[in-house]
């Protein structure tokens, strides 16, 4: 006979495996963190006066996320060490957005380099329930993505640019990253060290 609880326990058991539970756990959690996020956005724009230092924290405050992320994303992929820019590309959208944001970017407008390319978003899920006001035209709301993505990079020993060029919170069709890879960063060994 089932002891008091154990019932409650199969059941919850039983609807955590239901595909379609997972999917709306799923959704509520975006859903909460877009809603958190706007929040986080919203204090910015009040604790700062003009919105190029609230889009300087956003990107310094992703940076700092993409810095610690990386282990994790690393560990739970379990994707090897890139051999180029575009690999690098592939791993970004395929992966790594797919995974902590539930969506794949196309890649486009390749430099002829090699060393630049574009994330296209057709759906930001940072801008869901979001206008901007019109008092606020200079702000790059989803910039803590660039930063997420330079810090991220950065631990792999890749220096790159990453910044918004399209916004669909500002009209434009889609929502665009441009990537631009600086320099590989070489490991500093100490004297003796290989």
């Amino acid at each position: 006979m089932p002891q008091d609880g154990e019932s409650s326990i199969s059941a919850s058991r039983e609807a955590s495996e239901c595909p379609c539970y997972r999917e709306k756990t799923i959704r509520m959690s975006s859903e909460l963190f877009t809603l958190t996020y706007g929040a986080l956005v919203t204090q910015l724009c009040k604790d700062y006066e003009n919105d190029e230092d609230v889009n300087k924290q956003l990107d310094r405050m992703g940076y700092n996320i993409g810095v610690r992320l990386i282990e994790d994303f690393l560990a739970r992929s379990n994707v090897g060490r890139c051999h180029d820019f575009r690999e690098t590309a592939d791993v970004i959208a395929k992966v790594a957005f797919k995974m902590y944001l539930g969506i794949t970017p196309s890649i486009t407008n390749w430099s002829p380099a090699g060393d630049e390319f574009s994330l296209i978003l057709e759906n930001n899920p940072l801008v869901d329930f979001v206008e901007l006001p019109d008092n606020h035209s200079a702000l790059i709301y989803s910039n803590l993505l660039c930063g997420v993505l330079r810090g991220a990079l950065e631990m792999v020993q890749m220096a790159v640019e990453a910044k918004f060029v399209q916004d669909t919170l500002k009209g434009d069709g889609v929502t665009e990253i441009r990537m631009r890879f600086i320099r590989r960063i070489e490991d500093n060994l100490p004297a003796g060290e290989e």
